[in-house]
């Protein structure tokens, strides 16, 4: 049913992921489907990497451990963005595009008051993707 799964990834915060990874990845050894953890990082250095290509390599690092760890092919996308709080919403859609995924498996948050006025990110994603957003939390 589903051959590519897009897996958003903060990897500051991959630690907390926990949940979503695991669902992610039975969800690729029921389908047979692919593991493609996506990140979005700035061009200028940060807390995770210093630059673009630092992060994408960490990134990929991350994905074949996942894949390893889990049994299931993986494979990473690392994408940059000029402020990605800012752009992540439309860099993400994009990701699932460039990817050819054809669902999302995301971590999210609780809802709050702020959701009545801003979607989430998973929200939004769930909104616009043309690919199926299962969204876990």
């Amino acid at each position: 049913m589903f051959h590519k799964i897009m897996v958003p990834i903060d990897l500051a915060h991959s630690d907390k992921m926990g949940k979503s990874l695991q669902c992610a990845a039975e969800l690729a050894k029921t389908h047979k489907a692919e593991l493609c953890f996506v990140g979005v990082t700035s061009s200028v250095p940060g807390k995770v990497a210093h630059n673009p290509k630092e992060y994408a390599q960490k990134l990929d690092t991350f994905a074949q451990e996942q894949g390893k760890a889990h049994g299931v092919p993986a494979s990473s996308h690392a994408m940059t963005s000029h402020d990605p709080a800012v752009d992540l919403d439309k860099t993400l859609l994009r990701a699932v595009d460039d990817t050819g995924s054809d669902l999302v498996v995301m971590a999210t948050h609780t809802p709050g008051f702020g959701e009545y006025i801003w979607s989430s990110h998973g929200g939004h994603l769930a909104q616009h993707a043309k690919a199926s957003v299962f969204l876990v939390r």
